[in-house]
């Protein structure tokens, strides 16, 4: 799945997958601009910061058992977030400190940091990915990503795909190649 927000019209945070398919609303109320997102994805949470409420909030990935993780002065302005163990790990966009929040006691937070003009952070974990033994885009014995000529892009399950093509290609009738 891919998960993102939208403060346009109407700000919400939404799940589709890989190909842009089942686009899904997960939340649409009480939200006003969700500028970052993190997922758990053992727990199968959503955490995304909304600047204009100055809080951080998490849902599963249905968009069920909704609740504020932290509120007030000490998460304005964040424009990234990222999940590892027990913390959630954020920038700070007017003072550029990264903070560590406790996702179970909102109390304890830390400025580890400070970075000139950080942007965005990641946590580099191998426990933080999920494994899977096979998927549906695996190169073939030809050499092509799921058997698609240019780009294959996962669909609802890791089993099935959808391929697409470089911009200025046609996918084919066959719905793999591109001409």
């Amino acid at each position: 799945k891919l998960f993102f927000t939208d403060y346009g019209n109407v700000a919400k945070v939404e799940r589709c997958d890989m190909d842009g398919m089942n686009r899904t609303w997960i939340v649409h109320s009480k939200i006003e601009q969700p500028t970052a997102l993190a997922l758990d994805l053992i727990n199968k949470y959503v955490y995304w910061a909304d600047i204009y409420l100055d809080n951080v909030e998490v849902v599963d990935y249905e968009g069920r058992n909704r609740h504020t993780v932290i509120k007030g002065r000490q998460v304005r302005h964040l424009c990234s977030l990222a999940v590892f163990e027990n913390y959630l790990y954020a920038v700070n966009s007017d003072n550029f400190s990264i903070l560590q929040i406790n996702r179970y006691n909102s109390t304890d937070v830390q400025s580890l940091t400070r970075l000139d003009n950080a942007e965005g952070i990641r946590v580099y974990q191998k426990r933080t990915q999920t494994s899977v033994k096979s998927h549906a885009c695996e190169v073939d014995p030809y050499g092509m990503p799921g058997g698609c000529s240019h780009i294959c892009l996962l669909s609802s399950s890791y089993k099935t795909r959808t391929c697409r093509c470089r911009t200025g290609f046609i996918l084919g009738s066959d719905g793999r190649s591109c001409k």
